[in-house]
């Protein structure tokens, strides 16, 4: 089963990064999104993706010239739909959304198409009804900075066809990821399953004014040596992500700490894809010499 011609739902980070990745190993891609607003900001993110490729994988610029060239972008489901071998989604996680999305889909999708979701938190048993096709359909989840971190899980649920999961397996490997298979349906993955906890710990130690974030980050570095901390790896995940899922929680904690994130993200701190987050980028302040004793550059960020 050979998948060619693939649309990306959703610009946002994750969303931007795997059409590039896929435009950059010779697929054809489309990128859905709802509005010119939402796709002037992906063709920004596509489009300062080039020079990472260019430093990180010494890609040439026509090389990049080449991968933009096979995105076209587009807000109109139809024609994003027309013809398509895949569609991998990756709307905001918020289920009725995503059910929507998937119910206005289906009808639009010709038979060959398969749909795989990247949703970070949702199994694909919550919404393999909605695709009208729930043997073709599954769960492809990438890491923030898939060039980079060129991990991919990918997890079936009960009625996924193995035809399927395996096309899914090659064609992984087909856009220079590393395909893992889970055995059966685990919330957040492996890689989820892992980090969300540790972030989440973070968060609430921040959230409920126990300490800041350069503090944390400070403890955990030292006292494991790791090169970053939780409030480092959030920036790259973005905040908007973490906003999403504290917002959908009832506890006090969590209710505290989507208030601070929604803080944040109103003063246009939403991580390094802005150019701040808990930091400012490009040169954080993690990476600079006095961060861990505490000497380092202070900020308002944290």
């Amino acid at each position: 089963m050979t998948l060619k011609k693939i649309m990306v739902a959703g610009g946002g980070t994750l969303g931007s990064q795997i059409a590039y990745q896929a435009a950059f190993h010779g697929k054809d891609v489309i990128l859905y999104d709802i509005s010119d607003e939402a796709l002037m900001q992906a063709r920004e993110r596509i489009e300062k993706l080039s020079p990472s490729y260019q430093f990180d994988l010494r890609a040439t610029p026509e090389m990049t010239d080449q991968a933009e060239s096979r995105i076209q972008l587009t807000k109109d489901m139809p024609a994003a739909a027309a013809d398509v071998d895949l569609v991998i989604e990756s709307i905001p996680e918020v289920p009725k959304i995503k059910k929507a999305f998937y119910q206005q889909l289906a009808p639009l999708l010709p038979e060959k198409a398969l749909i795989a979701t990247n949703s970070s938190t949702f199994l694909p048993s919550t919404f393999a009804a909605d695709t009208g096709r729930p043997d073709k359909y599954l769960a492809l989840h990438f890491a923030n900075t898939i060039w980079l971190r060129n991990t991919v899980e990918i997890m079936g649920h009960p009625g996924t066809d193995m035809g399927v999961v395996n096309a899914l397996f090659d064609f992984s490997r087909e856009i220079g990821m590393i395909p893992v298979i889970l055995h059966k349906e685990q919330p957040g993955y492996i890689l989820n399953s892992l980090l969300v906890p540790f972030l989440n710990a973070a968060y609430k130690l921040w959230g409920t004014d126990v300490a800041d974030a350069h503090t944390i980050d400070r403890v955990w570095m030292l006292a494991t040596g790791a090169p970053r901390g939780p409030f480092a790896v959030i920036d790259v995940v973005g905040l908007r992500t973490s906003y999403e899922i504290f917002s959908q929680q009832t506890d006090p904690v969590s209710i505290a700490v989507a208030a601070k994130i929604k803080d944040r993200i109103n003063r246009g701190y939403l991580g390094m894809e802005s150019g701040q987050g808990f930091y400012h980028y490009p040169n954080p302040e993690y990476m600079q010499s006095g961060f861990l004793t505490g000497e380092g550059r202070t900020t308002t960020l944290a």
